[in-house]
């Protein structure tokens, strides 16, 4: 009787530690925001995103430390939609090897009003 009990403990028990693993996640590291985060290298997008007034100042950015090495600090921009600016947070990201990063920038329009370059990877 004793030997038929610990079989079923032991029979009952990896299921269960099957379970409690399946319920660990390991976190990816954090990322850039959703839609921001895949820049190919290449010419500079076209200009996409306009709007009516220039862009308020930039906010102070504290730039964390980097999260491995080589990482590139893509700084934060200000985007418009919906009527207003929103400020898009900076985030690392790995670089194109021969690449540097060209950020984002509003740039007046010769009709009135300003239109947002995204940014890109440029050699």
């Amino acid at each position: 009787m004793r030997i038929a009990a610990h079989r079923w403990f032991g029979a009952g028990a990896l299921p269960a530690v099957g379970m409690l693993a399946a319920g660990c996640v390991v976190a990816p590291a954090p990322g850039p925001p959703p839609g921001y985060g895949v820049y190919a290298p290449g010419p500079p997008p076209a200009y996409g995103v306009y709007a009516p007034l220039p862009p308020p100042p930039p906010p102070v950015q504290v730039v964390p430390a980097l999260p491995y090495p080589g990482a590139v600090w893509i700084g934060g921009w200000w985007n418009w939609g919906a009527g207003r600016y929103a400020w898009v947070p900076g985030y690392y990201a790995r670089p194109y090897p021969g690449h540097r990063w060209e950020p984002h920038r509003w740039a007046p329009r010769p009709g009135g009003g300003w239109a947002l370059q995204g940014g890109y990877w440029v050699r």
